[in-house]
């Protein structure tokens, strides 16, 4: 085969020997690139087997030489370098098992290309080779995939990982040596058909049982909304409620069964649609999600299967959070148990009713009902147990059924009896219909009593959506058969109710021999008198009733009405027992969900599976025992309110959960399912309150006041999960918002809070530094922790905001790559922040080591300063005579128990041999600490680091306010005493002033710390301070500075201004004289320190200023290494000379 000369042409070289002859162009070198290519040789074989994929004995190419070592070369392409051939055409000596239309590399690894002859080569984790891909050109870079998209554990489809930036824009050395994926597909690697189809299979488990939109929602839906209520109570309630006119003592329509039914109806349709919503914006999760690593750690192909069915736990809690959705996951779980019992004890009436007929009863009605809703509830635990496709099997059995005894209602609502007439049928009549149409309470009954005992009817509208991981296309099958399943049974219902109240008088005493003769017909006014029966018999006339049929009396009235008395049995058997089958399917498979999340700790136990279906076993124990506690109440009238409120709560929840969504506006809300309304379901959502509270104030109370301890109490513990709720977007959404709003307002002085870039590092280097900051800026002021790195930035900055948030401080976490530490601050001093939310004061560390290290350190340390306030920075310098920097202790780093390496800067630090082991704030649990015990600087270091973090005990803050800096001075030391840890410690002001004007400065400043509302235990005025400092102290402050002099007299002065330009942080003599009164002043003001606050728990102390090219570094340096020695912990403070405080209103 030739090469076309249009395509790119490549250099081969086997084991390092270059095939120049079959590939090398001839002619001039144009100027467009070709890729040049090498040949990894990969597993050891015959010398002479060939580059060809398909023909072993195929000859070696022309030029070419034997792989060293036996090594086979299997077609595997490594790109080095580019190069510029010809476009002239190769020789013919190109072997045509090598190439593809001259611009694809064949090898045998291509030919696995399912796309139409477009080979694709991919990134080799296990042995860092390219395989270059192509749809017109040679390149590592990929094409829009889905399964990029995809999460770990993703559902449908295995998780690829696309190729990295740095793979395609890093130099390739330094991407050749890029470490093995973690997880995932290595970049673009793409599988054979046979392999997809290999794999396909491999990902799910054999025998998963997955159903369509029909099995799998439809049927469980209507099984589920006819259950016991259709054939059991909704006669009963057309008797109550009536079936619908309009009464002049109302402006509504009256209490009717009509009403009923729609207004559950419009319920469940609200959030039905609300529900499709949620389902349709990606893949509904808590299923059987599948994903298959081909590379991993160990190298080896690993299956990880997970499988769960949330239900409406996932939906809530993916859209609202952890915090919303593990309190309705538990309510919602329990309200389902609880459904289990209804369902049950409805069939156990029906049972016991029979019984009766047959003079078979055991003991009495209620233990009846108890003992056959105990063997029932114990049979369907044992159909659930068996499986997924025992119970669906079941289901359609019991839809046929269910189905058949509708249509024989129906068939017989339509064939009067005359032996039917005295229990009530009559067949339809308009008198009836009539007679039957307004309400006619008793007893305590009331319309919202009534609509509570029917709308536990409606809860099955989830029944699919509960067993979403079971489910083939969970996005289609919820929308579809969720919505269809609501009409079909509205439907049904309203059918129900119309015909039961057309044909069926409300009260019959069942006995033939009550008739009336013609003489008194004329005082007869019941619908039932036209057809020559007189039911007053079982009437009295204080509104007492004792009739034994009709639909206020029999409920099983629909069987006498039916064409064959059995199938409705049997329908009332298959309504109740598939309904009570689907939800004691459903809560375990949500309480599963819920405890696989681990938001509840102590709930792990549940979260396991057994079997192909990962059934939750211990789940139904959970289940079976919540409903026979409830099953023992044998009422159920009883226990149908219970649930109601904890399935309407689940129904606002999810409302509001599309309305919460929508109201975010998230790129991330993108539903398919475009019929739904964020307005509408915030209306259903007030609805399902308002109905909540209407039916049972105190239980619509209780389980609010659950509902809201449950989210309290997570959101509390905070856990570890990010699931992209909508809550996240509002709150972004709220953040955005707000902060422009407030970039339009300008600052004032009132408003004004410490908002403080912190230069620590790493956030656990300096945590004496971290701790104080926070300490006054918590709740009140913005923090940034700015680090400057020297190398390449790391992927690291969420885990060091994570790190932060773990450790309750609320700050942020600002890394920034620059040359030097004094450019990447000019970086953050200049960009830090959004908007007002940016900083405006710069806390640094004191350079403890000044003096040991390259003195350029103390020049770049010192232009910081300079920097910060050319940028209008207010600057604060602390200082712990021990120390602050703590990273040199964890240098070494450790490994964990696992063997796993842990970088130096998140290690465990060593605890003293003579200390309790303490675990520190940036330890994680399961570390280990060295073996090797530290020495006595290093261990007071340590001490030191957590001094800020401690309640500090009574004592005093000492304020040294010597020059006015705006206020930042005494600001910082007023917002520190107001702290829980602080509020022990008293403010003690200290002020310069004359020895004859003391009593007038100390009024005089007394009287402005009373107007700015600041507290303070005492006011001392240094009459003293321009005192001259003590010679020995002078002495030793000239001996400090001796090795930083430039001692410009000793030398020529071009010497002395080439030495003072290489080193500019050189002392002059000049410039030593020129401030002696201030350098003094430094000295003295030590001295007062150590007279006086040598015991203060803090002392906040004006910084002193160098003008910036008139003192040089070192003797800046020197001034605070002067005043700041042999102290207490010192904070060093020079605001902006922008005031901070105000004492107007």
């Amino acid at each position: 085969m030739q090469l076309h000369e249009s395509y790119p042409h490549f250099c081969i070289s086997i084991d390092g020997v270059t095939i120049n002859d079959c590939l090398k162009p001839a002619g001039p070198t144009p100027s467009s690139s070709r890729f040049q290519v090498d040949l990894v040789a990969e597993a050891a074989g015959a010398a002479d087997k060939t580059l060809a994929s398909g023909d072993k004995d195929a000859p070696a190419p022309e030029g070419s030489e034997p792989a060293a070592g036996g090594e086979e070369a299997k077609g595997r392409f490594r790109v080095v370098n580019f190069v510029d051939p010809s476009g002239a055409s190769p020789p013919e000596a190109v072997p045509a098992e090598g190439f593809q239309n001259g611009d694809t590399v064949m090898s045998e690894g291509s030919l696995h290309s399912s796309t139409g002859g477009q080979h694709h080569y991919h990134y080799d984790t296990h042995t860092n080779t390219y395989y270059l891909r192509t749809f017109g050109h040679n390149t590592i870079d990929a094409v829009p995939n889905i399964d990029f998209y995809r999460q770990t554990a993703a559902p449908l489809g295995d998780k690829l990982i696309r190729p990295t930036l740095s793979e395609l824009h890093d130099e390739l050395d330094k991407v050749s040596k890029l470490m093995p994926f973690e997880d995932g597909f290595a970049n673009g690697d793409e599988l054979t058909p046979a392999e997809e189809a290999a794999a396909k299979e491999a990902s799910e488990p054999k025998g998963a049982v997955k159903f369509g939109w029909i099995k799998g929602v439809l049927v469980r839906c209507m099984l589920n909304i006819w259950g016991v209520m259709l054939f059991i109570r909704m006669s009963w309630i057309v008797g109550q409620a009536g079936i619908g006119k309009t009464t002049p003592w109302t402006c509504f329509s009256s209490v009717l069964s009509c009403v009923i039914v729609l207004m559950a109806t419009v319920v469940t349709t609200i959030t039905g649609l609300s529900t499709s919503a949620i389902a349709t914006n990606g893949f509904v999760r808590g299923g059987m999600n599948t994903c298959i690593f081909k590379t991993c750690f160990q190298r080896t192909p690993t299956l990880q299967v997970s499988m769960a069915a949330g239900g409406a736990y996932y939906l809530i809690s993916r859209s609202l959070g952890p915090e919303f959705g593990g309190s309705i996951g538990l309510i919602f779980a329990f309200a389902n148990a609880v459904a289990v019992a209804m369902y049950v004890v409805g069939f156990a009436e029906t049972v016991v009713e029979l019984l009766a007929s047959v003079d078979c009863i055991m003991t009495d009605e209620i233990n009846d009902i108890r003992i056959v809703g105990t063997i029932t509830v114990i049979l369907l635990l044992g159909i659930s147990v068996a499986g997924m496709e025992w119970e669906a099997k079941a289901q359609i059995f019991l839809l046929v059924v269910l189905i058949t005894a509708i249509f024989n209602y129906f068939i017989g609502s339509f064939i009067p009896l005359q032996s039917k007439e005295s229990q009530g049928f009559f067949g339809y009549d308009s008198g009836i219909m009539m007679e039957n149409m307004g309400p006619d309470f008793r007893g305590t009954e009331s319309f919202f009593s009534v609509f509570a005992i029917f709308f536990p009817a409606a809860t099955g509208i989830l029944a699919g959506a509960n067993i979403s991981g079971d489910l083939s296309d969970p996005q289609l099958a919820i929308p579809r058969g969720t919505l269809l399943a609501i009409l079909i049974t509205g439907i049904v219902y309203l059918g129900v109710a119309i015909s039961t109240g057309s044909c069926i008088v409300r009260d019959a005493t069942g006995n033939d021999n009550d008739t009336h003769s013609a003489q008194i017909m004329a005082n007869c006014t019941d619908a039932a008198c036209k057809f020559g029966y007189d039911f007053s018999s079982c009437k009295s006339g204080n509104g007492l009733y004792n009739c034994r049929y009709g639909l206020q009396n029999d409920f099983q009235v629909m069987s006498i009405v039916s064409g064959f008395g059995p199938i409705i049995t049997a329908g009332i058997f298959s309504a109740t027992l598939s309904s009570a089958l689907a939800s004691l399917v459903s809560a375990p498979k949500v309480f599963q969900a819920l405890c696989k999340d681990n938001i509840y700790p102590g709930l792990e136990m549940f979260a396991k599976g057994y079997g192909k279906n990962n059934e939750p076993l211990r789940g139904y124990i959970l289940t079976f025992c919540i409903a026979l506690a409830f099953i023992l109440i044998a009422e159920l009238n009883v226990i149908a309110p219970i649930i109601s409120n904890f399935f309407l709560a689940s129904y606002a929840l999810i409302n509001f959960s599309v309305f919460h969504a929508s109201l975010a506006n998230s790129p991330g809300w993108r539903p398919s399912f475009k019929y739904y309304n964020m307005w509408v379901s915030l209306a259903g959502a007030v609805l399902c309150c308002v109905v909540m509270f209407v039916i049972n104030w105190w239980a619509a109370l209780m389980t609010n006041v659950i509902v809201m301890g449950l989210y309290i109490y997570v959101s509390y513990k905070k856990p570890d999960v990010n699931w992209g709720s909508s809550t996240q977007a509002l709150t972004y959404h709220q953040a955005l918002t707000h902060s422009l709003h407030l970039s339009s307002v300008e600052d004032h002085i009132k408003n004004f809070r410490p908002q403080c870039l912190v230069m620590t590092g790493y956030p656990n280097s300096r945590p004496a530094l971290l701790h104080l900051v926070h300490a006054f800026t918590k709740n009140v002021g913005l923090m940034i922790c700015g680090h400057v790195r020297t190398v390449k930035l790391s992927n690291d900055q969420t885990r060091y905001q994570r790190w932060l948030m773990k450790n309750e401080t609320k700050a942020f976490y600002t890394p920034v790559f620059a040359e030097d530490i004094r450019e990447g601050t000019q970086y953050l001093l200049q960009a830090a922040g959004l908007g007002r939310l940016r900083p405006n004061t710069l806390v640094i560390g004191f350079k403890n080591d000044w003096k040991d290290g390259d003195m350029m350190n103390v020049e770049t340390y010192i232009q910081m300063i300079h920097d910060a306030f050319d940028y209008q920075y207010g600057t604060v310098v602390l200082r712990l005579k021990e120390g602050l920097d703590v990273s040199h202790i964890s240098e070494q780093g450790v490994h964990t128990h696992s063997n796993t390496f842990v970088p130096n800067d998140m290690i465990l630090l060593p605890t003293h041999p003579h200390t309790h082991a303490k675990t520190l704030p940036w330890q994680t649990t399961n570390l280990i600490s060295f073996p090797q015990t530290l020495n006595v600087a290093d261990q007071r270091l340590l001490d030191a680091s957590q001094l800020f973090k401690r309640k500090q005990g009574k004592g005093t803050v000492d304020v040294w306010w010597l020059f006015d800096d705006g206020g930042l001075t005494l600001l910082i030391p007023y917002l520190l005493t107001n702290k829980k840890k602080w509020n022990d410690c008293k403010i003690r002001v200290f002020i310069g002033g004359k020895i004859n004007r003391i009593d007038h400065d100390r009024r005089a400043m007394a009287t402005l710390l009373s107007k700015f509302r600041i507290d303070f235990s005492d006011i001392n005025v240094l009459g003293d301070i321009n005192t001259k400092p003590k010679k020995e102290n002078v002495t030793a402050f000239e001996e400090m500075i001796e090795p930083y002099r430039l001692k410009e007299d000793d030398m020529e002065q071009d010497t002395a201004e080439a030495l003072k330009a290489s080193e500019p942080w050189r002392i002059t003599d000049n410039e030593l004289e020129l401030y002696r009164a201030k350098t003094n002043r430094q000295i003295r003001l030590n001295e007062l320190l150590k007279e006086h606050s040598s015991t203060a728990n803090l002392i906040v102390m004006s910084m002193p200023l160098a003008r910036k090219g008139a003192v040089s570094s070192a003797l800046y340096m020197s001034w605070l290494e002067t005043l700041s020695k042999d102290l207490p912990p010192l904070l060093l403070v020079r605001g902006n000379h922008q005031s901070v405080l105000t004492f107007y209103s």
